[in-house]
């Protein structure tokens, strides 16, 4: 196990945190949370052995295998799938020794090696890392390419697909979904799930923390503690105890009365009922969660746009693309104030595409944009972090676009976003991502938008940052447009989803949480058509038309299953949190006191009871999800 005892930490003179004292067992799955700065990756270059503790004692076992996430983007010139290999360090030790018996001849030594390379699975390795490398998104024959050929997000990709191949005891991920879009995330999700070691996961995505994670630990005003349960079930912890603290009940009812103007203004129009009954989804929600994040230095909300016209854009008949290539067609879409548009479909359908068209940034290679004479659009883009002036201060770009404003009123406004004082004043060439991204939404905000166009704008942001730009989002009076692998984002800013796939957009008829399970029948449907066609077929239009209806009457025959299945993981996410809510009962010591036998030996029975429970709904999930899959094929 890894055992840490009254450890401290030090970043030059800056106390990280002090006598944290936890052990983390083989085979958990831990989540590690706290501010920008707080000390999470330190704590992880301890466990590399690159610094050391302050004080106090950090073991793990010397024969543990330790895997990690590199932060540095390679510039190799060999195939990505080469690269990826190199993760399985062993492996590529057996493979050189087993060159150099063949060379000198050493039959029984080649003899042996072959028996140890089928022992450790080095005959499986390269469709082991294929399958890595796609899963992350990578396009089939992408694998053969030089590294050094892709952009710095992809090599990322590879770099934590390398970090995945090998076998190790633990696993050490330092914000992994930071360049996936939301179809990787949640493979992602999925394969770490099934992964045997110990895994410690650095990560601001709470749905990926709540799915992945059996432990948190979380670090705050100088102590490290580790908590039983997801993400949600931490937050719970934290808020029951922070709930009675007066602030916490102040700030928890101003945000609860934040949303709840929204639906007493809405409730009674027909036309906004979808969105008021969102918005009373989303207030269950922040009334359980509010007290937890009372001490966020993060404070602001959408000022009203000046104008909202009604359209305030039209897109009638457009096609888009790049280089030739037209990726979208006859794209037909209507924004007006008030619609909460959230994007899916699968990597390269085009979400990114239709931002860009939207935001003026490309245009139509046929069809009409038709925008309304106030529009005034707020875009954010990856790409704009590299646009703000490095030499400046958050300050001084503030003062660009306010300069009869006063300076302590812009002050203010950007302490709201996490520049205080100094920090206001301090040029934006070493910000970190984080910094950069909380100043491109400061000045976007400041600028009363009518239509926000949102790319991955919760990448580098941490959790009470996204909890922030989730509570503005609720009371914003305008159009809003996003694509963000961000699911709690998703799930509380949206009220429609719209699906892009096929070079069109239509409507996600399902929830969020139906989008995985759509994925996945969309991509034996393209295994399906891929190995037909490598057979003799008609490729006349009509046979296309047939092969459509063919895959639509299936889709229609396996709704119910899907939906049963679906029912099932609810049942499943509702049975885990009561699990997780009963083992941090048990968790606490003063129940196993002599005086509290009673309700320990009802706590007992309850776990019992619920673990027979849980056992039986994941063999009907388990059944099901067979019979859906053999059906299907």
């Amino acid at each position: 196990m890894l055992r840490f005892r009254q450890l401290s930490l030090r970043r030059g003179g800056r106390l990280l945190f002090s006598d944290a004292s936890f052990d983390i067992h083989p085979g958990q799955r831990v989540g590690i949370t706290g501010a920008n700065g707080s000390g999470k990756s330190s704590l992880f270059a301890l466990i590399l052995e690159r610094i050391q503790a302050d004080s106090g004692d950090f073991n793990r076992p010397g024969d543990w295998v330790i895997a990690h996430l590199a932060q540095e983007t390679p510039t190799d010139p060999r195939a990505a799938i080469e690269y990826v290999l190199d993760g399985d360090v062993e492996l590529r030790q057996v493979e050189a020794l087993l060159a150099e018996a063949e060379a000198e001849e050493q039959g029984a030594r080649v003899a042996e090696l072959h028996a140890r390379l089928e022992s450790i699975g080095g005959y499986r390795a390269r469709a082991r890392a294929a399958r890595l490398i796609h899963g992350l998104g990578f396009q089939p024959g992408e694998e053969e390419q030089a590294v050094a050929t892709f952009s710095g997000g992809w090599r990322m990709r590879l770099n934590l697909a390398r970090a995945l191949m090998c076998r190790a005891d633990l696993l050490l991920l330092d914000e992994p979904t930071n360049h996936l879009d939301l179809d990787a995330v949640i493979w992602l999700e999925n394969w770490l799930k099934g992964f045997p070691g110990t895994l410690l996961l650095i990560s601001h995505d709470r749905d990926f923390l709540d799915a992945v994670c059996s432990h948190i630990t979380h670090i705050e005003q100088g102590g490290a503690t580790l908590y039983s349960g997801n993400y949600s079930a931490f937050e719970r912890s934290r808020a029951e105890r922070l709930a009675n603290q007066q602030a916490a009940y102040q700030k928890q009812q101003r945000e609860v009365a934040h949303i709840r103007s929204y639906v007493e203004r809405f409730r009674a129009k027909a036309t906004k009922a979808r969105q008021a009954q969102s918005r009373l989804k989303a207030l269950e929600r922040m009334q359980l969660i509010a007290p937890a994040h009372v001490d966020s230095p993060f404070h602001f909300e959408f000022r009203k746009p000046e104008r909202n016209p009604h359209p305030l854009l039209r897109l009638e008949g457009c096609a888009a693309g790049y280089a030739g290539r037209t990726v979208l067609h006859a794209v037909e879409l209507s924004l007006s104030p008030g619609d909460r548009i959230g994007l899916l479909g699968p990597n390269g359908a085009g979400k990114s595409t239709l931002i860009k068209l939207l935001a003026g940034e490309l245009e139509p290679l046929q069809g009409s944009y038709l925008a309304a004479q106030d529009l005034r659009i707020g875009y954010f883009a990856q790409h704009q972090l590299d646009q703000l002036h490095t030499e400046l201060t958050p300050l001084q770009h503030l003062s660009r676009l306010a300069p009869k404003a006063r300076e302590q009123e812009l002050r203010d406004y950007l302490g709201g976003f996490g520049f205080p004082g100094e920090l206001a004043e301090r040029s934006v060439a070493p910000f970190s991502g984080g910094e950069k991204a909380r100043l491109v939404l400061a000045l976007l905000v400041y600028q009363r938008p009518n239509l926000l166009l949102l790319d991955e704008p919760t990448n580098h942001l941490d959790l009470e940052m996204r909890h922030s730009l989730s509570l503005a989002l609720q009371g914003y009076e305008g159009a809003m447009v996003v694509v963000s692998h961000d699911r709690h984002l998703l799930r509380t800013t949206s009220d429609q989803l719209l699906l892009v796939d096929a070079g069109g957009i239509v409507e996600f008829q399902q929830e969020l949480d139906a989008y995985p399970a759509w994925l996945v029948e969309r991509r034996r449907e393209e295994s399906a058509t891929a190995t037909s066609e490598s057979a003799p077929v008609e490729h006349s239009a009509a046979a296309r038309k047939a092969q459509k209806r063919e895959q639509a009457e299936r889709r229609r025959q396996l709704q119910p299953l899907r939906e049963q299945l679906l029912k099932l993981e609810r049942q499943l996410d509702e049975l885990h949190q009561q699990q997780a809510r009963l083992e941090l009962t048990l968790a606490d010591a003063s129940i196993y006191q002599p005086e509290n036998k009673d309700e320990l030996r009802a706590k007992l029975a309850e776990k019992a009871t619920l673990d027979r429970r849980l056992t039986e709904v994941e063999e009907r999930w388990f059944s099901l999800s067979e019979t859906l899959e053999s059906e299907a094929e």
